[in-house]
């Protein structure tokens, strides 16, 4: 099981960088395009064009593949990743228009609609989805009725349980099996708090006696 998460995890994270790697090429190529129709170099346009269209729809290819299958591994929509798309699907017609017509300002357009789309993507990335614990719950640890376990769970399952599970084996977008965790609290506290990999950090998301009530409570779940 254990290694079939740590893969699953590799697998998320590996397919992220492509994901990266193929977008930045597919911007830079984009950009030269842009450029050399700006600057109505009309013939190596058409020269450029045709020695890359292969190795750019390829490119193209992997861009969108890449960005369905992380979509698929964590499916977890927020406003950043609905923009994102519909910028996506806004620049990418645009941009056949405009090289098609040979129309400068939607060539541009389209350009930073695909940097804008980047911009979502990357803002959807490092903004952790927090939902509110139940009201009934005490988080006050000072309070005389106070249960951390309680705390934690709640916690756990208004942020963590999406990716982890109940049980903290889900392994979603290769989140760790917290079942089989060999953390200290202290580590636990550190990731919580600054992220790793594919988990966004949460030190601005929750406080401090969130976390520690969520460590406790994800200690539970060791078999």
């Amino acid at each position: 099981m254990f290694i079939f998460v740590k893969n699953k995890f590799m697998y998320y994270i590996g397919l992220k960088h492509l994901h990266i790697f193929t977008v930045v090429l597919f911007l830079i190529l984009y950009f030269i395009k842009t450029i050399l129709l700006i600057g109505g170099k009309k013939t190596n346009l058409e020269k450029i064009s045709k020695k890359l269209r292969v190795p750019e729809m390829i490119i193209s290819s992997l861009f969108l593949l890449t960005g369905v299958l992380l979509l698929i591994e964590k499916p977890i929509i927020t406003k950043f990743l609905i923009l994102k798309w519909i910028t996506l699907l806004a620049a990418i017609p645009m941009a056949i228009m405009a090289f098609k017509k040979s129309n400068k300002i939607l060539a541009v357009l389209s350009y930073f609609l695909l940097i804008m789309t980047y911009g979502f993507a990357e803002m959807n990335a490092k903004r952790p989805v927090s939902k509110q614990i139940e009201t009934n719950v005490v988080t006050d640890p000072n309070a005389t009725d106070y249960n951390v376990l309680q705390h934690g769970k709640a916690v756990y399952e208004a942020n963590c349980v999406m990716c982890h599970g109940e049980d903290g084996k889900k392994g979603l977008a290769g989140a760790k099996d917290l079942s089989v965790s060999t953390l200290s609290d202290n580590e636990k506290i550190t990731v919580i708090m600054n992220g790793k990999g594919a988990m966004s950090p949460y030190k601005k998301v929750l406080t401090e006696d969130d976390i520690k009530a969520v460590v406790q409570y994800i200690n539970t779940l060791k078999e």
